[in-house]
């Protein structure tokens, strides 16, 4: 699985010795320790679920889902091939160049010119009053 898509779970070694000779088909041995490689994986409960696809001797594909308890799982590990991913050398561009136009050069559009009427004054009538007196009672028309 070195070129595929995945992901590599590395348990704690009191999870591994727990699970005993039921893991050991599934373990795959690195430098890093011992781990199980899949193709996907769901973290979102009490059990992480692992799914496995393989072939069988007669060249049938299977898909095996194998689940263990969040915390027996020490780390798990994204096996992109991303060539984007990581800490090697990249493809440095140029952030001050200049990129071509994918569509032809247009001059902005202008706005139109004052669009709103300008408000005329209100007329002064002398019909309003101030309703409420400094005390709080109306005074009526005699003031």
């Amino acid at each position: 699985m070195n070129d595929a898509n995945g992901y590599a779970v590395f348990f704690f070694p009191q999870a591994l010795e727990a699970l005993g000779e039921a893991i050991k088909p599934y373990l795959q041995e690195s430098p890093a320790g011992p781990h199980v490689l899949c193709n996907a994986i769901d973290t979102g409960g009490s059990l992480i679920e692992m799914t496995m696809r393989g072939n069988t001797d007669e060249g049938k594909l299977v898909v095996l889902e194998l689940m263990v308890p969040v915390s027996m799982v020490l780390m798990i590990v994204s096996t992109q091939s991303d060539g984007s991913f990581g800490f090697g050398p990249r493809l440095v561009m140029d952030p001050l160049a200049v990129l071509p136009s994918a569509s032809p050069v247009v001059a902005p559009a202008q706005s139109p010119p004052a669009t709103v009427p300008a408000a005329a004054p209100a007329p002064a009538t002398d019909a309003i009053k101030a309703s409420a007196s400094p005390t709080g009672e109306d005074q009526g028309p005699e003031g």
